[in-house]
């Protein structure tokens, strides 16, 4: 991989960790307490809330993960090892990066 690829693997990956950080500002309110009040609060929307909350923790969680293993990309590709298959060693195809710049292996080893 020259330096070009990994330049344009690196603004990516950057790209992406700001996408994970404006959802976070997003995802923040929805992670709120709720209310236990039922007189203000009907049941079924408590509920809701109860369920939006739960789903807003999954998504943060998610977005966690993603971002733990993007800065493990941002490692790798700072070490020189971005895009070798940690398994057999063998290049990591380019589309393969592009779509999932997180893959640490190649499609025989991944799906072998």
């Amino acid at each position: 991989m020259n330096e070009t690829e990994r330049a344009r693997f690196r603004a990516d990956i950057l790209a992406r960790l700001e996408d994970l950080a404006a959802e976070d500002t997003l995802g923040r309110g929805a992670q709120s307490v709720v209310s236990l009040d039922q007189q203000s609060v009907g049941r079924l929307s408590r509920q809701d809330a109860l369920l939006n909350q739960s789903m807003a923790k999954a998504s943060q969680s998610r977005r966690d993960r993603l971002r733990t293993a993007l800065h493990a990309a941002l490692d790798r590709l700072n070490h020189g090892t971005f895009g070798e298959c940690e398994d057999c060693g063998e290049e990591i195809a380019h589309k393969r990066l592009e779509l999932d710049p997180t893959a640490t292996r190649c499609i025989e080893c991944a799906f072998g």
